[in-house]
C-alpha cells in the first residue's frame, strides 16, 4: 500500500486524483492532505479518505477546520513544508505557482518520491531540484500530460537518448483568434478552454501559450535536453500529448483523452501501469491536425524558448511577471499583450548571469521581478 501526501487537494488536479486513489483504494492510501482556504470541501475529503496529516495555508482558516474536526491542522506556509516533510512514499505536488517550490524540496530532503503537477518548481528551481533529487536518490514522476506522454514514450527511462522533443499544444481559447481580436480579448473568454477542464490560472497561461513556454523549460529539466531539442506542435484535438523523434527519423506518440487522470494513475503507480481505463479511446472519427505555433500572435511563447536557451534567471523572472500579471488579466484590469511587454521589459532590465545555485536566490529574483511588475503597474 503505497502512501500519499497530497499537496493543493482541493484544486482540479487534487480532487482528480482522489479519484484515482478512490479507484485503487487497495494499492493507495492518503497520507497528509492540504489546501489553502476551501476547508468546506477539504473537511469532506478527510471525512472519506481519513488523513493522519492536514495543513492549510490561511491561519484563521485552518484554526476553523481544526474546531470542526476536533483534531491538529498545521497552518501557513511552514505547515504545509511541514506536511512536506512527512516521510511517504509519494509526495503529489499540485500547488499553484512558485509556492510548490519549497514543499518539494523539503520533501526530497525527507526521501520522499515527487509526482509533479507542478511546472514553476522546476521553471524556477530546477538548477536546484533536479541535483538534489539525484543526490536523494529520489524519483521525480512527471504528472503534466505532456510530460507524462514524453515519459511514456521512453519506456519510463530518462536516460534513452532522442533526437527531439515535440511538444503538442492546444492553442488554448484564443487559437483562432486574429492579432486584432488578441489585443483587446477578455478573460472570461481566455476561461473557455476548448478541450481541458483546469484551474483559471492554467488555462490563463494556456490562452497566453505562457503555459507551453514553462513546459519547454520544464521539460528541459526533467529530460536532460536543449532548449534546442524541444519544439512546440499546435495540435487543436489534444489526443496527441507529446512526441519524441530519434536520430533515425522515428517519432513515438502518446495518445489519449485529455483527462488528467491517466499521467496522475501512472505516477501514482509507477513502476506499474493501472488496469482502469478513466476515458477509453476510439479512433473512428478521429481528425488530428498539427500548425507551427505563431509567434507573432503568441509572443509569450518566443520569450520563453529565449529564457529556456538562456537559462539561470530568466525563467524565475518570467515567471514571477507572469504570477503578478494572471490575477490582473483575470480582473480584466490589463489587456493580452500586457503579458509580453512586461516580460520582455524584466527579462531586459532584471536578467543577468547569476547562476542559481541556491533557494535563496531563487527567493531573490521571484521578489525582484514581482515588486518590479507591481511598480509598473502603478506608473501606468
Amino acid at each position: 500500500m503505497k502512501k500519499i501526501i497530497l499537496l493543493g487537494s482541493t484544486g482540479s488536479i487534487g480532487t482528480q486524483t482522489l479519484d484515482v486513489i478512490r479507484q485503487y483504494s487497495d494499492k493507495l492510501s492518503v497520507l497528509g492532505l492540504c489546501c489553502d482556504k476551501n476547508i468546506d470541501l477539504l473537511y469532506e475529503q478527510i471525512k472519506e479518505f481519513k488523513p493522519q496529516y492536514i495543513a492549510v495555508k490561511y491561519e484563521q482558516k485552518a484554526q476553523q477546520l481544526s474546531d470542526r474536526i476536533g483534531r491538529e491542522v498545521w497552518s501557513g506556509d511552514e505547515g504545509i513544508l511541514r506536511l512536506a516533510s512527512v516521510q511517504c512514499d509519494i509526495v503529489l505536488n499540485s500547488l499553484v505557482g512558485i509556492s510548490g517550490l519549497e514543499p518539494t524540496i523539503n520533501a526530497i530532503n525527507a526521501g520522499n518520491d515527487i509526482a509533479l503537477a507542478n511546472k514553476e518548481t522546476l521553471v524556477a528551481g530546477g538548477d536546484i531540484v533536479m541535483p538534489l533529487a539525484r543526490s536523494k536518490g529520489v524519483k521525480i514522476l512527471p504528472v503534466d500530460s505532456e510530460h507524462s506522454a514524453i515519459w511514456q514514450c521512453l519506456d519510463f527511462d530518462k536516460s534513452k537518448k532522442i533526437s527531439s522533443i515535440l511538444l503538442t499544444a492546444s492553442g488554448g481559447a484564443f487559437r483562432d483568434f486574429t492579432k486584432e481580436q488578441l489585443e483587446n480579448a477578455k478573460s472570461q473568454d481566455a476561461l473557455k478552454h476548448p478541450t481541458w477542464n483546469m484551474g483559471n490560472k492554467v488555462t490563463i497561461d494556456s490562452a497566453t501559450l505562457v503555459n507551453k513556454g514553462l513546459e519547454i523549460i520544464e521539460a528541459k529539466h526533467l529530460f536532460g535536453v536543449s532548449a534546442d531539442q524541444i519544439k512546440v506542435v499546435v495540435h487543436p484535438q489534444s489526443i496527441v500529448h507529446s512526441m519524441i523523434s530519434y536520430s533515425d527519423g522515428s517519432v513515438i506518440a502518446q495518445m489519449s483523452y485529455p483527462d488528467m487522470k491517466l499521467p496522475i494513475q501512472l505516477a501514482l503507480l509507477y513502476p506499474d501501469r493501472g488496469d482502469f481505463d478513466f476515458s477509453p479511446l476510439s479512433f473512428a472519427g478521429l481528425n488530428l491536425t498539427f500548425t507551427e505555433p505563431d509567434f507573432d500572435r503568441f509572443p509569450c511563447l518566443k520569450l520563453a524558448l529565449k529564457c529556456a536557451k538562456l537559462g539561470g534567471v530568466y525563467p524565475i523572472i518570467f515567471n514571477a511577471v507572469n504570477e503578478i500579471l494572471v490575477p490582473l488579466y483575470l480582473q480584466n484590469k490589463i489587456k493580452f499583450y500586457d503579458f509580453s511587454y512586461y516580460i520582455e521589459r524584466a527579462m531586459a532590465e532584471l536578467g543577468g548571469d547569476e547562476a542559481v545555485s541556491s533557494v535563496d536566490i531563487v527567493r531573490h529574483y521571484d521578489s525582484l521581478a514581482r515588486n518590479w511588475t507591481s511598480e509598473q503597474l502603478k506608473e501606468n
